[in-house]
């Protein structure tokens, strides 16, 4: 399989890395995390610029109909970067449009990005079972009434309209009376309380009390949303793969430069046979979390739903491993440095930690992986 990027997908994966290295670099980043809405409007101007917004759209509501590979290349430049401007989380509301159907109007001003959108899925008791909720809708009249309580929503006191799941019928964790809606951040009854995470994003608990939405707002049909949750679960952990690696590129980098220039007894520290076999082993796990990424972003849109699941899974458990040990050995080798937020280490390791355990975390893809029809436990009597 020919895993290259096309001559198209990495001239715009240039493009990015250009105004990441010019527009957004660290210092620039540290302004942004400490203003008052955590993100940037010329930054988010010149993604809007690049192409970023319309790039996932189709071209019917003025996109370009992008792949998930199109898009692997992207979030590897802004995992790369550090970035925190609401892009994934505007990505995965516009990914539930698109499935859904019957919102061009909003895909339209995503493309343009003139809309920025956020996805309501998890609840205080959920963790990471996206089936796990308690939120309810109830027909009223021509539409519906919502009221719950969602938790840390990614960005979801920076979008202008969120996507949020809530149970029309079924018991707490059946797959099955599932729906799902867009809710006009504006709308009457809806509380969002901002804060920031440790990874320097924006999030926000969302309070849903006696929400009036019309039939409009519902996405595909009433208690049958689950298959398009979960669909739209595995590319956002694709995505996310994605940018991992991004992020794992540059953390491996800034610890080689390290080890280069820091010295004991009077020789870089790199010169020890012991760090270099620690160095070593962070490339090799960073290109098996990159093959499994990469393969993640093909099968994502397969419709085999089963392969779908095995393959997101199995990545999302190995990028998540790999995560793991390159951040911690990246901050044991820098030191006390390492733990420090003068250094972009730190962050890294932050932003990584947090990826681990966004939409699922290692232990769960895991579970979720074995799970699937086709996996055969071998054990020693057979």
């Amino acid at each position: 399989m020919d895993f290259s990027f096309t001559q198209e997908q990495q001239q715009f994966s240039d493009a990015v890395r250009r105004w990441v290295e010019k527009d957004y670099t660290f210092a620039q980043r540290k302004v942004i995390v400490n203003s008052d809405s955590g993100i940037s409007s010329t930054a988010w101007s010149a993604m809007m610029e690049l192409g970023l917004t319309a790039l996932p759209i189709p071209e019917a509501q003025g996109g370009f109909n992008g792949s998930a590979i199109d898009m692997l290349v992207v979030m590897q430049e802004l995992g790369r970067g550090l970035v925190i401007e609401p892009y994934l989380a505007t990505v995965l509301g516009a990914e539930f449009l698109k499935r859904a159907g019957g919102h061009d109007g909003l895909l339209q001003q995503v493309a343009a990005g003139e809309l920025k959108l956020a996805c309501a899925l998890g609840e205080k008791q959920s963790r990471h079972d996206q089936s796990d909720i308690r939120a309810s809708a109830h027909a009223q009249g021509d539409g519906f009434v919502l009221n719950g309580v969602k938790t840390v929503v990614l960005h979801g006191a920076q979008a202008g309209a969120v996507i949020v799941s809530a149970r029309s019928n079924g018991a707490q964790n059946d797959t099955d009376g599932i729906s799902l809606f867009v809710v006009p951040a504006d709308t009457a009854g809806v509380t969002r309380t901002d804060y920031r995470t440790i990874d320097c994003q924006r999030a926000a608990d969302i309070t849903l009390n006696n929400v009036a939405l019309p039939a409009s707002a519902l996405l595909g049909k009433l208690g049958a949303g689950w298959d398009l949750l979960d669909a739209v679960a595995d590319y956002g952990a694709a995505l996310l793969c994605a940018e991992a690696i991004g992020a794992l590129d540059a953390i491996n980098a800034a610890t080689l430069e390290y080890v280069k220039t820091r010295q004991q007894f009077g020789v870089p520290i790199g010169k020890f046979q012991s760090l270099q076999h620690r160095m070593a082993e962070m490339f090799m796990q960073l290109e098996q979390a990159r093959s499994m990424a990469m393969l993640a972003a093909v099968k994502v849109a397969s419709v085999d739903v089963e392969e779908r699941r095995r393959t997101v899974s199995a990545a999302k458990a190995r990028v998540g491993q790999a995560l793991k040990f390159i951040g911690q050995q990246a901050i044991q080798l820098h030191g006390g440095m390492g733990v420090t937020n003068e250094l972009p280490v730190a962050h890294y390791f932050k932003r990584l930690t947090l990826i681990e355990l966004t939409l699922g975390d290692t232990d769960h893809h895991l579970a979720r992986f074995i799970a699937q029809p086709g996996f055969k436990v071998i054990t020693e009597a057979s």
